[in-house]
């Protein structure tokens, strides 16, 4: 099998934003369906969904350009360029959750229901948006000779041209994509508030833990590990409590 000679083009930007787009309006629309079959006021998922976007956006761009400050010493309004990648998920992840839960709660909403509407549409959006990552380069791996190998040729690509690289883009969508289609098993067998929650953040650690040794991007270091990598270990933390500690403090 001959190594995949992946060019761009010259529309990364644009396919960028428009995957990123259908990911975010794909996780809403899901919440809202498995809202409605818990009977919760589905309608404020469009409310919390924006929100969560939004300071989503914030926390993504922040933590990038935390880790590349010194891509915007010369020019700092390139902080605002998000179409042209630079997003960091684990940023997302967090300051969209918070926000979105702090919407909820304000509303006296039950959050663990919530969040376990939530899990599912997560997995899958990120499944679509990361797709947008393999078409604008970021997120991008070490060098490789296996078959699937990818080599981005276009000048405009946020990943080094020329190489054969792993597409960490593509094994972080098909992580997602398995998530998701765990938990719609799995969420007929939980029926502890919060517990499906736990199975996607632990599902979510695990891969991401084990992709980050193939991505090549710098994402910041802890002794011999990356930043991700340290965010992972806490959800995953979290992610042990819902499934297992929560439901028998709860029972």
């Amino acid at each position: 099998m001959h190594p995949i000679l992946f060019n761009i083009g010259s529309l990364p930007i644009y396919s960028y934003s428009v995957y990123l787009t259908a990911g975010c309006l794909m996780a809403m629309a899901w919440t809202m369906r498995e809202a409605r079959l818990k009977e919760l006021p589905f309608t404020m998922a469009p409310v919390a969904g924006i929100i969560a976007i939004v300071s989503g956006l914030v926390g993504a761009r922040a933590l990038y350009v935390a880790l590349y400050s010194q891509e915007f010493i010369h020019n700092p309004v390139e902080i605002l360029y998000i179409w042209q990648g630079g997003l960091v998920f684990s940023g997302a992840f967090l300051f969209g959750s918070l926000s979105g839960l702090l919407f909820l709660k304000s509303q006296k909403q039950p959050l663990l229901q919530w969040l376990d509407c939530i899990a599912p549409g997560v997995a899958l959006g990120q499944t679509i948006g990361r797709l947008g990552c393999f078409f604008a380069g970021c997120c991008y791996g070490k060098t490789t000779s296996l078959p699937w190998g990818v080599t981005f040729s276009d000048p405009g690509s946020l990943a080094p041209i020329g190489h054969l690289l792993h597409p960490t883009q593509l094994y972080h969508s098909l992580a997602g994509l398995l998530t998701f289609v765990i938990l719609l098993i799995a969420k007929n067998f939980i029926k502890s508030e919060g517990g499906l929650t736990g199975l996607f953040l632990i599902l979510f650690s695990v891969c991401r833990f084990i992709i980050e040794f193939f991505r090549a991007d710098y994402r910041g270091e802890l002794g011999p590990f990356s930043l991700t990598q340290f965010f992972t270990l806490i959800f995953f933390s979290i992610g042990i409590y819902l499934l297992f500690i929560h439901k028998h403090r709860s029972a």
